[in-house]
């Protein structure tokens, strides 16, 4: 795992490519794809996060969550203070806080 610094861009310079990803998405317990990140402009840093949180623990629970929020480093204080601005951080802050556990599914282009 990295040790992620205060700076995201920083933290996205640790993380591997996600060049042959088309996208991600996120699975209830009940098999529901209730998320997708798609591999866009604007959203390439969430699917870095996204796509090394299911390389190193397979499902997005507390503890994957936790460790996500260190490396969204700034954005994990403004999504905190701007309920939705942020929506795959509010994501990690939900599941924090108590929601399901959610698998993470890699979409290869």
């Amino acid at each position: 795992m990295i040790q992620p610094t205060a700076s995201f861009k920083d933290n996205l310079q640790l993380l591997p490519s996600v060049e042959g990803l088309a996208s991600i998405n996120l699975i209830d317990p009940a098999g529901v794809i209730i998320a997708t990140i798609e591999n866009q402009p604007g959203k390439q840093g969430s699917l870095a996060v996204y796509q090394y949180l299911q390389q190193c623990f397979d499902v997005l629970d507390t503890h994957a969550a936790t460790h996500a929020l260190e490396i969204f480093a700034e954005h994990t204080a403004d999504a905190k203070n701007r309920p939705g601005a942020h929506p795959n951080v509010d994501r990690l802050l939900d599941i924090i806080g108590g929601a399901a556990p959610l698998g993470i599914q890699l979409v290869a282009r």
